[in-house]
This record gives structure tokens, sequence and C-alpha cells, in this order.
């Protein structure tokens, strides 16, 4: 250049510099290919690192004005121009740094489509200038910046540079040597032909990778393929800044529709998810809308695929039709003609089909392929993120796919899971709302979903003959997953609709075959290319198809069956093979046991609401699959088992649901087994037993069959050799017995002694009963069995009348007031029909001490004698049958047998129960008189131990001194006979603060209770004489 031009571009003064550039700009027009490629070097030399600020900001400003000058022919000098100026970007002086950027504006604006082809390298030199600290930078790169989103928008999908390697087979060498012939041999500029502006020496030295691995299949400048990795990179930036600059660019470039920035969704998606716990409100908002934009067009992707395939099936079943309709034999002859020759001929036909017919009006999305398996891989990941936007937002993705890619969604269901469940107890209401529409989606479409009987598909493709499949791994073939809701589908639309599944008429393209049913796999013929998890494309001549270089290779679960091979394999009638073939394929759309695995660690989580849901899902899974849910060698049972401790009530109710509902789709022996379990579960925690013992067996009753339950918990009682746990737990099911609405009808058969089904159940549970006296003395009164319920209490005597027996003789008095003994008591009017019920009654009132039960029996008992009632004369007919029953029960039922194995049994306990005390009195020798002992509970403890505490004594209420004392008179028989206020003075009063009562069920210190000392004799004057009874 001239000196004085290199003076003013030296200057210090930006006016001079400014002057100067306009020199420079009229001598780069007026000079040859040569001696511009030395004014380009001689600028370049420019940049030195040594040289003043002054002299590197001259050389930026020359450089744009050597640019403006050649216009559109700067193109071939853009690869000696862009490194230096882009340089600069990263210059300390920040007056250095705002220069580079208007020097590549004015580059820019002049190169156009050009510098797409260093689109890289400006954005990554502009993401880093975007968090500037100098106002006046940042400024400068967002003039920029907008400028490159303009030329994006207009050129990035089509323009080609005019400036490229035309033939990809030569080597480098060649490549810089025509271009130093090129530089030698240029007219000059102004021919306006591209390719004509002058090349200087030495620029091949220069070249970049753009300009020498250009592909001959796309010679577009701009590349997504080639963008892709860098922006993987950036898109992990921290700075607010950078992330604003990143998301606007994408969308830029997601609305230009050719470029289909959907595609390549997995590359940057995890970055961006991540966006949205960025503390910078607008990186959040700009964030959630982009992502929404992300999920609007996915859906409209596959709504327009579904579309087309719909419309092309039409079609072709159209053809078929009018073929047949020109022939006389009947349609469904000709359906089965067509396919044979189709079969025999190949596809020849078919293919003739697409050409010249499309499939109507292009519309965008068409030819888009979603990674749908990538980008669920990732959003799964984002279920557990720390921050409950990004929570949010993953979950609505799902919900979304969960609409048209069913098939992809399910296969993640064990990851899924996991990270859901935990959200149903979320204290966001907007999580805990969503994890439970996603729940409840997901479960809904599993429901849907075949898990058995399903034929085995190849992993990586399965291409088969005569109507059988042509699938791939996570493809949208099998149509039972479709949404309840109607509208779901599987990926890529290919599920078909309710009405179609159930439409008359078949599919021509399948040979013989019936219409579709729920459940069942749709079948098609080899046709277009078919990427797994995706919809399909055709590849018609109406839609001309846009290469694309892949750099990243496709997940293995959605690798395409190409179509030649498909057709080749089809023609000769041949299945593919490959070594995944050669193992055992599991045909299940997901992993069901790696899911039972999650699900039963969820049995650990704090929330209740997560335990129920884990239990739900195992509840749906085991009733699809029950020979592969929770076997019978399964090891989740145990983990089932100690769930029925868990503290909250409905997850005990679940999990005894689940538990139920394994047990009834076994065999005998599995049943067995779990009441063994069962048992030594109480058997081991005895705190279960007590708080949980009655809805646990309850629950079972409700969802088995009662009888199978008590008969077999009878039948395992009755060998165990735990004494004491088999009188508590033959106390809890005597208790349930009598007492729970789930066992009415279990009852109204117990009291039928007449018929032999009858007699069999009593005989089934009396011998495990025995292991408890009043409990084998209730099942008697309850079966009306009222003759050996006198025996049984002859036997009594025998026994040592311990607090735990006269609490539970008390409560049996509380219950023969209940309504359960209704029919007991109306007996009392019966006395010529029921002469031992009477007898029982009384003996139960003679070894009951003077408490509130006494006086509540005696109370019962003369009501029905003193009320004057005289029951009529029996007459002879129902005289007979009595003695028959009888004769009948004596006939089946070996009584005395019987009542010889309850005296056996009760003096096994009596056995066990002094061994217990004479080592319980060894064992207090070793202690000092000053060691305490800590009573028992209720029920549970041991009358006459030394060491016990004496029990504390109510003080007695003085208010109803002026009560009478005596038996309640008829007139004042209205207060139930269960209240024990009635009870307030008089022996009664005296036997409780003696401490020798039996407090009634409400328990008033009766655990702590010493063995009784004989009562005080009270007044008789206090009681009126009780009047002879006749039996």
């Amino acid at each position: 250049m001239d000196p004085s031009i290199l003076r003013g571009l030296n200057d210090k003064i930006y006016e001079r510099r400014k002057a100067a550039a306009l020199e420079l700009e009229k001598q780069v027009l007026s000079s040859d290919g040569a001696r511009i490629s030395n004014i380009i070097d001689q600028l370049c030399g420019m940049f030195a690192a040594n040289n003043a600020m002054h002299t590197r900001n001259g050389g930026l400003i020359g450089l744009a004005a050597t640019a403006i000058a050649l216009g559109q022919d700067v193109a071939p000098f853009l690869p000696v121009i862009i490194p230096p100026v882009l340089q600069c970007f990263q210059d300390t002086e920040s007056r250095v740094r705002y220069h580079a950027c208007e020097s590549l504006y004015n580059i820019a604006k002049v190169s156009k489509g050009e510098i797409l082809t260093y689109f890289n390298e400006v954005f990554d030199a502009l993401s880093k200038l975007s968090s500037d600290s100098e106002m006046s930078v940042k400024n400068g790169a967002e003039l920029l910046d907008r400028l490159m989103k303009d030329i994006v928008a207009d050129a990035a999908a089509t323009y080609v540079s005019v400036y490229q390697d035309d033939d990809p087979s030569r080597t480098p060498q060649n490549a810089k040597a025509e271009l130093h012939d090129a530089s030698e041999d240029s007219p000059g500029k102004g021919d306006g032909q591209p390719g004509s502006s002058p090349i200087r020496p030495g620029d091949a030295d220069r070249l970049t990778t753009h300009t020498l691995d250009k592909e001959h299949g796309d010679r577009r400048a701009f590349s997504l393929e080639r963008f892709m990795p860098l922006l993987t990179e950036r898109v992990y930036a921290i700075s607010p800044y950078t992330r604003m600059h990143l998301v606007s660019w994408l969308i830029v470039l997601n609305t230009v529709p050719d470029l289909e920035l959907v595609s390549y969704l997995p590359e940057f998606l995890d970055g961006l998810l991540k966006y949205l716990a960025d503390t910078n409100g607008d990186v959040r908002g700009a964030t959630e809308n982009l992502l929404a934009e992300f999920r609007r067009e996915i859906r409209h992707i596959a709504t327009q695929q579904d579309k087309m395939l719909e419309a092309d099936h039409k079609k072709r079943l159209e053809k078929r039709n009018s073929r047949t309709t020109s022939d006389s034999i009947p349609i469904e002859y000709n359906e089965s003609a067509i396919d044979d020759d189709e079969g025999e001929n190949g596809d020849v036909d078919d293919d003739n089909e697409w050409e010249g017919e499309g499939s109507g009006e292009w519309e965008p999305g068409q030819s888009t392929v979603v990674e749908y398996a990538a980008i669920m891989d990732i959003i799964v990941d984002h279920l557990s993120y720390p921050d409950n936007l990004v929570q949010t937002t993953a979950m609505d993705w799902i919900l979304t796919f969960l609409e048209f890619a069913q098939t992809t969604v399910v296969a993640f269901t064990p990851r899924m899971v996991c990270a859901i469940l935990p959200n149903l107890a979320s204290l966001n209401r907007h999580i805990k709302l969503a994890a439970t529409e996603t729940n409840r989606r997901l479960i809904a479409v599993i429901q849907s979903l075949p898990l058995q009987g399903t034929p085995a598909v190849n992993n990586a493709a399965s291409v088969q003959k005569d109507g059988q499949t042509v699938a791939s791994v996570g493809s949208t073939l099998n149509t039972a997953g479709s949404s309840p809701q109607g509208g779901g589908k599987n990926d890529g639309g290919l599920s078909e609709s309710p009405d179609r599944l159930a439409a008359p008429i078949a599919d021509p393209l399948d040979s013989g075959s019936s219409p579709s049913a729920p459940g069942s796999t749709l079948r098609i013929k080899a046709g277009p290319p078919m990427p797994s998890s995706e919809p399909v494309t055709p590849a018609t001549s109406d839609f001309p198809p846009v290469s694309k270089v892949r750099t990243r290779p496709q997940s293995p679960e959605s690798q395409p069956i190409t179509n030649s091979i498909a057709l080749q394999l089809q023609a000769h009638n041949v299945r593919p093979t490959s070594p995944a073939e050669v193992a055992e394929v599991d045909d299940d759309p997901f992993d069901v046991h790696e899911t039972v695995n999650m699900l039963i660690l969820q049995f650990m989580s704090e929330n209740p609401e997560t335990r129920i849901a884990a239990l739900e899902w195992l509840l749906m899974l085991h009733l699809k699959a029950p020979n592969k849910i929770l076997s019978r060698d399964s090891g989740t049972f145990p983990a089932l088992l100690k769930t029925l401790s868990d503290p909250s009530e409905d997850v005990v109710k679940h999990d005894l649901q689940l538990l139920a509902q394994i047990s009834s789709s076994s065999e005998d022996s599995y049943f067995r087994s779990f009441m063994v379990n069962v048992l030594e579960l109480f058997s081991t925690d005895r705190r279960l037993l007590e708080t949980r013992g009655s809805l646990i067996i309850r629950q079972l009753c409700l969802h088995l069959n009662a009888e199978k339950i008590f008969r077999t918990l009878a039948e395992i009682l009755e060998k165990d050799d735990d004494l004491e746990f088999a009188s508590m737990m033959v106390v809890k099911l005597n208790m349930i017995l009598i007492t729970s609405p789930e066992l009415s009808d279990f009852r109204r058969r117990l009291k039928n002694l007449d018929s032999k089904d009858g007699q069999m159940l009593f005989t089934s549970l009396y011998r495990s009963w025995c292991h408890n006296a009043v409990a084998a003395f209730a099942l008697c009164l309850l079966a009306q069995a009222y003759e050996h319920a006198s025996n049984v209490l002859q036997i009594f005597a025998e026994l040592e009348l311990t607090v735990p027996l006269l609490v539970q003789i008390d409560k049996l008095v509380m219950l023969i007031e209940s309504p359960v003994f209704t029919n007991l008591r109306l007996q009392l009017l019966e006395p010529d029909k029921y002469p031992y019920l009477g007898k029982c009654l009384y003996g139960l009132l003679m070894i009951l001490p003077q408490s509130s039960a006494f006086v509540s029996l005696r109370a019962r008992l003369a009501v029905v004698n003193a009320s004057g009632y005289t029951p009529p004369p029996s007459k002879p007919s129902y005289a007979q049958p009595t003695g028959g029953r009888s004769a009948v029960r004596k006939d089946v039922i070996q009584w005395q047998d019987l009542l010889s194995h309850f005296r056996a049994v009760q003096n096994r306990h009596e056995r066990a129960r002094r061994a217990a005390q004479a080592s319980d009195q060894m064992a207090n020798l070793h202690f000092t008189p000053s060691t305490t002992t800590t009573a028992p509970a209720a029920g549970l403890g041991k009358p006459g131990l030394p060491g016990l505490p004496a029990p504390r004594r109510k003080p007695q209420n003085t208010s109803r001194a002026g009560t009478d004392p005596g038996m309640p008179t008829r007139g004042a028989s209205g207060l139930s006979p269960l209240n024990p206020k009635r009870v307030s003075s008089g022996a009664a009063a005296a036997l409780v603060a003696a401490g020798g009562a039996v407090a009634s069920m409400n328990g008033q210190g009766l655990g702590a209770m010493r063995a009784m000392s004989p009562p005080p004799v009270p007044p008789k004057k206090r009681f009126p004489q009780a009047p002879v009874r006749r039996l």
C-alpha cells in the first residue's frame, strides 16, 4: 500500500486512521490480485503482539476497508482475513476488542452468506464477548451478533459458497497449488464471475478446514452438523450472559424450518434444561419458552407424520379395492391373491405406487427425524434434578411424549418410577400435581400393554414374511400401548385408533389376517426405511431428500433397518440373524424385573404417599404379569412382609391387598407358606401383633377366603411349640372371629352344627382354640355347643385362675352383652330347649369375682327369672328334632375326644407356666431387694411373682354415696349393664378398692394386679336375696 496510507493507519488519532482506510479502499479497487494479496499480507503484519494498540486498530480498519472494496469477491480472501480479526476478540485492550467487532461487522455485511463458512469461529468468539466486562465491547458484540442472526435466518438453509472445493478427491497439496496458480493467472477484479476473484500467493498455507473438508453431498455454507459439537461444549457455560446468548441463537436457528434443529435436540438438551435452574429470571423465562416451543414442534411433527401414514394406508387400500372390483371373485379372495402376488414379485408394484404420486401437499415436519429415545434419556435424568422448575418441565415432557411415543417412554419405566414416586409427597404444589398426573398416565399406558404372551422381537431388526413382524427395538409396531384417553399413539403414530382396530376390513398387506385387536402386534410389509422410535418418512420423489452429514452415531435402540435389506430378506423369505438373536429375547416393552426392584426400594421412603404408590404399581404389574411379578421364589416377598409393620395404616392395607393377590394366584402350598410367614412375623414382633394383628387378619379375610385363612392358621397353631404365642394368637383370632363384620357369614356357618360343613369347621378350629381356655369356651358359645361348653367350664376348676384368665373372662362377659350374642340372650328364654345355656352362664358367674362383669352377668340372668316369664310347654314335634340334633352331633363330633384334647393342652400350658414362674423366681434371687421390676403389659404378666409393684388404687367416688347399693330394680334397668358406674359402692366397690376385682373392657390397671385375695364378705342387707331358679 502507499506509504502515506500506512502512516495514516498507524496514527493514534481515530479520524486519521479512518481517512487512511478510505484511501486504502480506493487503492484496492484499482489493484490487481497480486497487489491485493500483498496489501492483505501487509495489514496482517500489523497484528503482531509487540505492536502498539493504535497499530492493531489500524490493521483492523484496514482489513475492513479491503473487504468493503472487494465486495462479494472477498470470498477467496476470507481464510486470510478472518483469523487475525477473530484473534483480536481476545485482546487485552478493550478498544482493540471493540474495533475487532466493528471490523468483522463490516466484513460480514459485505460477504453476507460467505461468512457462514466461518460461523463456528465467529459464534465462539461472540459467545465469549457476551460476558465481557466492558460495556462498549458488549454493545459492539451485540451489533455483530444481531447481524449474524439476520444472515443465518436469511441464508443458512440455502446458501452455497461460491468459493469452495468442488472436488473432494483433491489432496490439500493440489488445492494449494491450484490456489497459487489462480493468484498468478487471475485477470483481475471486475469481470463479475464467481471464482474469478484475485487470489494472492501464500493463501494456500492459510486455508482452513472448511475449504478442504467440504463434502460433496452438502454444499451449504452453514451446517448444523458442524455446529453441534461447538454448541454441545458451550451449552454448559455458567455465565448468565453467555447462557442468554446461546438461548437467543437457538431461538433463531429453530425459526429456520429447513435446518430442522429439533433433530439435534439431544445434543444440547441436557445443558439447556439446567438453564431452568439459573438464578437469572430472564434466562429461565427464555429457556422455558424455547423448551415449550420444542415440545410443541415435536407434537406437531408426530401429528403430521401420523396423518401422512394414515393417508398412505388409505390410498393403498383404495387402490387394492379398485383392483378387486374389476373381477368377479369375492373381495376377500382377491385381497389374499394380491398379497401372494406381491410376495412373488417383491415390492415392484409397491414401488410403482410411490412414483409420481407422493402423499399430497408437503407440510413442515413430515421428513423430520426426532430422536425420541435420546431425548427421553435426558429427560428422565432430570426428574431428580434439585430444582422445582427442572423437575416440573421434565414431567411435562414425559406427559407430552406419552401422547405419541408411548413405546419409547415405557422403556424408561424403571428409571422413571424411582424419580416420580418420591415427588408424589413433594411440598411444592406444582411438582406434586405434575408427579400425580404423570404417574397416573404412565400406569394407564402400561395397563394397556401386554406383558405376557407377546412374541419375541429381535433386538436389532426382525423381518418376516406372510403377515409377520417387521420391527426394530423401541419401534412402534405394537398397537397395544394406545392411551385410554384415545389420542395416545405409539412412537411415530403407527398405532391405530380403536375405530380402526375394530374395522371389519382386514389390512390387505396381511395375508389372510384378521383385523388387529388391542393387545396384538401391528403387522406391516417392509417398506421405506423406518427409524425406530420415530415417525416413518416415506422416500418419495415428492419429498427430495436433504442430505445431512451426521457425525454422531445413532443410539443402539434406534438403529433402523434399511429398505434394501428388508426387501432382499423378504424376497427370499429369510429372517435376518444377528448376535442379539442367539440369546433369549425379552419381549416385554420394559424391564419388568428392574421395575419391581426400583419399586421395592421405595418402601424405604419416609413418605407414606410414595410407599402407597409403589404398592399400587406392584398391584397393577402383578395383575398384568403374575408369573413375572413377585413369584413364589421372589426375594421381594420378605420386604412385603416387613411392610406390614409400617406406621401408616393405608400402607399396611395396600400391602395386605398385594400379598392377598399374590396368594390367590398361587397354589395352596404357597398360601400355607404365606400364613406361616405371617405367624412368624407376629411371633418375632409381639408389638405388631398387639397393634396391627386385628387389622392384618381382617384385611386378609376381606381379600381372601376367610375360612381358608382360619383353617390354615388353626392347623399351624395346633402344632406350634411356642405355647405362649399360640395362646396369644388364639385370643386374637377369637376376638376377630366374634367381632369382625367381615366374618358374619363365617359365624353363621359356624353356628349350624346340624350340617356336616358346620361340624367340620367347628372341629378344625376347636383343636387349636384349646390353647386358650376362654377362647375355646367362647367358640362353644358361638357354635351353640352349650353342653360341651358346660363340660369345658368344669375343667376351669382344675386350672389356676390367673389375672390374664380373669381378664379374658371379663371381656367375654362384655361380649355376651354385644349384638353378636343377641341370639344367645334370646335363647335364655327357652330353658327347656337350651338347658345347658343357663348352666354355662351361671358357671361363668361362679368363676368371676364380684366385679362389674359379675354384676352385669348376674343382672342379665336375674332379669330372665325375675320377670316372671314362663316358657310355654314344648310340643312333641319340637322336642324330637332337638334330640335328633344332639344325636347327630354325638355321632359326628367326638365330643369326649375334644374334651380330652382340651384338658391335655391346658395341662401343657400349666406345666409351662409353672416352669416359667420357677425360672423367674430363681432369677430374682440374683437381684438386690432395692431392684425394681417393671410390670408386664395387661394380659401378658404372670401373677404372684415377687418384685411386682403394688397396683395403683383408684380413689373411691364419694359423690354417689346415696345411691342404692343393691341390685338394680326393674324400673332402673334402663341403664346398660355394661356401664361400670352402676357399681359404685357396696361389696363391689370394696372389692375394687381392695385390688381383688377384675375391671371391664376399658381396663383399669388389671395388667399390674397381683393374685387375688379373698374378698371381704359384704353385708347381707345390701343385696336382695336372689330368687330360686329352676333349671
